[in-house]
């Protein structure tokens, strides 16, 4: 038995979770003579996996206390098969797992988080990462990273690119005079030196900024450019009015100061958008040529990018061509296809 540890379907779609969706429903429901068991909490599930696998709804508790208490017993009571932990600190004893993890920031960077979130992950993720069998994350650039600050083997972390969902494509809708960024607002995402660069450009474009705030990340003010018309917060959006916004903007950028790989200018790119983007981290890794970069620490280097592209149609239509070009080389079914490789080899 493959044990899929489901909890991801109770919590709200953001990055990690769509990567637990897109490529759990791409699973068969047998790998092997092994079937693929998915449970969760009992707590309301706010996405369903959409194909015929049964999720079962195990235990009394709900949160982390599920996952360290309740999912261990499940295992140990069938045998202790092999878990599959796409999001979380994983039970942290428990040793016949494959744990996804998507970046280091709250190792690097403790002060972007909240107190309790940042202290649980340091004191927790190095002890279910010695406890993994295998490890999956999702470009070289966190491989390295898991490599020198934790010391671990090569041999035993893979790396697992995400993809962009399907539903994002190009409708051939009118493009508007919009800036777009789509992200979580937190520190770690820059949105603060987007608005003050923004705010340096004379021009009629709108800056939209779609995201919400997080209960998991410290708490900081959005203080510049509240009082500008043209910067629009739109909050949380669906993925079908996120596909129109993504097909209505001339441009995207994407100023985060760390990433692990980076989705969202992906999508972008699959919805015909022409991408600026942040030089940092594994970004350069995942976007290559296809977009044009800038330091995201520098508030004039993100300005003087934005109006480089903006005032040049060629640059925007060479962009938007290459953008789908680098699409190409990311699908949910070859993430899977890997998966299902790595379950196969023996411990």
């Amino acid at each position: 038995m493959i044990v899929i540890n489901a909890r991801f379907l109770t919590q709200k779609l953001t990055g990690v979770q769509r990567v637990a969706v897109e490529i759990c429903q791409r699973l068969p429901n047998q790998i092997g003579e092994r079937k693929v068991v998915f449970v969760a909490p009992k707590t309301p599930l706010i996405h369903q996996l959409g194909n015929d696998q049964n999720i079962l709804l195990i235990g009394f508790s709900k949160g982390q206390l599920w996952e360290q208490v309740d999912l261990p017993i499940f295992l140990n009571k069938n045998n202790n098969p092999t878990l599959i932990n796409f999001v979380g600190i994983a039970p942290i004893f428990y040793k016949n797992k494959i744990m996804f993890l998507y970046d280091l920031s709250f190792k690097h960077y403790p002060e972007w988080f909240s107190y309790s979130f940042q202290k649980l992950y340091n004191l927790l993720i190095p002890i279910s990462l010695k406890n993994s069998r295998k490890i999956i994350t999702d470009s070289y650039y966190v491989k390295d990273d898991i490599i020198e600050t934790y010391h671990h083997e090569a041999s035993k972390i893979h790396v697992i690119y995400p993809a962009p969902s399907k539903k994002f494509s190009n409708l051939n809708l009118k493009r508007e005079k919009i800036i777009l960024t789509v992200s979580s607002i937190e520190p770690r995402k820059n949105i603060s030196r987007v608005i003050k660069a923004f705010n340096k450009i004379k021009s009629e474009y709108k800056l939209v900024i779609v995201g919400a705030k997080n209960k998991t990340f410290s708490i900081f003010s959005l203080d510049q450019g509240i009082n500008n018309d043209n910067v629009i917060f739109t909050g949380y959006l669906t993925d079908e009015e996120l596909t129109v916004i993504y097909n209505k903007a001339e441009l995207f950028i994407y100023a985060s100061l760390f990433e692990g790989f980076g989705i969202p200018p992906l999508e972008a790119q699959a919805s015909g958008c022409a991408c600026v983007i942040s030089n940092a981290t594994s970004l350069p890794e995942v976007y290559e040529n296809s977009v044009e970069y800038f330091n995201p620490s520098s508030i004039e280097s993100i300005r003087a990018k934005i109006e480089e592209v903006l005032s040049d149609k060629e640059k925007i239509k060479k962009l938007k061509a290459l953008g789908v070009k680098n699409v190409n080389r990311f699908s949910w079914e070859r993430s899977t296809e890997m998966l299902i490789k790595i379950l196969e080899q023996k411990p």
